[in-house]
């Protein structure tokens, strides 16, 4: 059999840079086409979720099934994929453009390019979509359409000659954006005959249904009732329900090719739905699978501790639930002897560990103390072998090791001409390497490799300070490199606290020492003796500060007479003190820990 298409579906995703109006542009769509009635519309109709409504940032790609009559009198399924623009869920896009042929790339009429807008749009490109451009915010008194054009077609090298001017706020030339889906981006193709063969976009759990699948049918059909086979995993379930999202759930007898869907079939774990999977009827396979994509690499890592020891199990069935609906979220249990039981975690970047974060705080009601974030280090051993390192408090003994390395990002920054001085100041700082450095309309786009370790931090934050906000940031891990790093121990009257341990890079130690040192020096309380607190790489120190001891006076019963009684009290006192200092402990409050963790902010 050969393949049809499908002239009256079309599945596109919107690709933009954050802010420029996405999630907007999915709402004025959705109302457009009569999708839900005036009294269902909300804002952000897609992001279900409390903290994207309240950031206003899109977290978990989201699908809807539109009609749409056209002005050639023809009505047209249009399949929508509302996409994040944060590098952090890049992988969110990846998938969504699997499941389409188009896409439309919404840039902002006063903005103009910025570099997730580059970031995005390349993938898109990489997954050979039809590409049209829409240039939202014309209403703004700074829109400048015929630049932002010249920008498109010089920065990105596509046709912006027909970009659609629109103002998805006040849903104006909404019109002109459906037309454009319908006459510019191709229909689908397939083969209604052949054997099933879909692929898996995405999966989340419901407390009703179970793992709820969203899948984009290549080939052949999906019936309910039917058995089908997920390649990856070789496990095989009966469907119960197959549907679509009209925003609404809405079940259908069938799903056929081209068209992006929902199936449910009891299935109990998110984890067994692997995204990227390619499903097949059990009875009829279908010969070869799909290409999926790559499995997602954690690229930061940090332990979470409840502030409360007794809340630990209440934690672990919370990450357990979170795990459900986020399969790039990966955690095991670790101990500290500071900080008591948690986990450490693996994240994609520094978003997703603090949109983690609250939606543990918020949904499971759990305070949480976070390590400072590190990044994967590869170990080449004497005896051969290579290991990874998460956690600093794990690194064997320096003797064992030949080199470490450190993964390096290639990062893309566009930023005013002002402020370009001050961010090559930074990327230098960060131990950066210069690339590339050209001119984007008034901007300039400097290209950097920089050391992730580096970047973890609290590089983001600097970049958007120093720049009042204009410059935008996009990366890409590009490879690991060989780096001069060593473990710094922080000591806290000659006890190693390893919820504080850091790897560094050894010309960055002394400052990153003597910082941590004089931050726990105001932040612990004093005792009764005085406290030492240093940093050391190895045996060797590299800084200290000393806490003075409170102390009682122990002269005050002696006036006149002879100095030498006073002398007998205060070396009394501080025999008393050396020995409390010996067997005395330390409390370090967990205030001083959450503090000491965000100091490089």
């Amino acid at each position: 059999m050969t393949a049809r298409t499908f002239d009256n579906i079309r599945n596109f995703s919107i690709v933009a840079h954050i802010d420029h109006g996405k999630s907007t542009l999915a709402d004025r769509l959705i109302q457009t086409t009569g999708a839900l009635t005036a009294r269902e519309m909300t804002e952000q109709v897609l992001d279900n979720m409390d903290i994207e409504r309240e950031r206003g940032i899109t977290i978990k790609a989201q699908t809807v099934r539109l009609e749409y009559k056209a002005q050639d009198g023809k009505t047209y399924i249009l399949n929508l994929m509302d996409t994040p623009g944060h590098v952090d869920f890049a992988y969110e896009v990846s998938r969504s453009l699997a499941a389409c042929e188009g896409s439309l790339l919404v840039v902002d009429a006063s903005q103009g390019v910025e570099a997730q807008t580059l970031a995005n749009v390349y993938q898109a490109i990489d997954a050979n979509h039809e590409i049209v451009p829409v240039l939202n915010k014309i209403d703004l008194p700074a829109a400048d359409p015929d630049r932002i054009k010249e920008q498109i077609e010089e920065v990105i090298g596509i046709d912006a000659s027909e970009a659609v001017p629109i103002s998805a706020k006040t849903g104006l030339n909404i019109e002109g954006v459906l037309e454009a889906i319908v006459t510019k981006l191709p229909p689908p193709k397939g083969d209604p005959d052949a054997p099933l063969k879909a692929l898996l976009v995405d999966s989340w759990y419901d407390a009703y249904l179970g793992v709820v699948v969203l899948v984009r049918i290549i080939d052949g059909s999906m019936r309910k009732g039917s058995t089908i086979k997920m390649m990856g995993t070789n496990a095989s379930y009966s469907l119960d329900r197959v549907g679509v999202f009209n925003p609404k759930m809405t079940e259908l007898a069938q799903l056929g090719p081209g068209e992006v869907g929902f199936f449910t079939a009891s299935i109990k774990e998110v984890a067994d739905t692997r995204v990227g999977d390619t499903i097949t009827d059990e009875r009829k396979p279908t010969a070869q699978a799909l290409p999926g994509f790559k499995p997602v690499q954690p690229v930061v890592f940090c332990g979470l501790f409840p502030v409360d020891a007794a809340e630990f199990e209440n934690l672990r069935a919370a990450m357990g639930k979170l795990r459900l609906n986020d399969a790039s979220f990966s955690y095991e249990m670790e101990t500290s002897a500071a900080l008591g039981f948690g986990f450490r975690c693996g994240f994609l970047g520094l978003l997703h560990l603090e949109i983690i974060q609250e939606r543990l705080e918020r949904e499971f009601n759990l305070d949480l103390i976070s390590t400072a974030p590190s990044v994967v280090y590869h170990l080449k051993l004497r005896d051969g072998s290579t290991i990874e390192l998460h956690n600093p408090a794990d690194m064997p003994d320096v003797m064992k090791i030949e080199t470490i390395e450190e993964p390096w990002i290639r990062a893309t920054i566009l930023t005013p001409d002002d402020y370009l001085g001050s961010v090559l100041k930074l990327c230098q700082e960060r131990r950066g390497v210069q690339i590339d450095l050209n001119y984007v309309g008034k901007r300039a786009m400097v290209v950097y490799d920089l050391p992730l370790n580096e970047v973890v931090f609290d590089f983001y934050d600097r970049l958007k300070s120093i720049s009042k906000g204009y410059a935008s940031f996009d990366y890409h891990i590009s490879d690991y490199r060989e780096g001069d790093l060593v473990k710094m121990s922080v000591l806290v009257n000659a006890e190693p606290v390893d919820a504080l341990s850091m790897l560094v890079h050894r010309d960055r130690a002394e400052g990153r020492g003597r910082a941590m040192c004089e931050k726990l020096k105001e932040l612990i309380p004093p005792h009764m003796f005085q406290i030492p607190v240093q940093a050391a790489i190895g045996g060797k120190i590299i800084a200290r500060e000393t806490i003075r001891a409170l102390r009682k006076d122990v002269t005050a019963k002696c006036y006149g007479g002879d100095a030498s009684r006073k002398r007998k009290l205060l070396d009394k006192q501080k025999e008393g003190k050396k020995r409390m200092r010996q067997f005395g402990k330390v409390d370090i409050p967990q205030e001083a820990f959450i503090a000491a963790l965000k100091m490089d902010s």
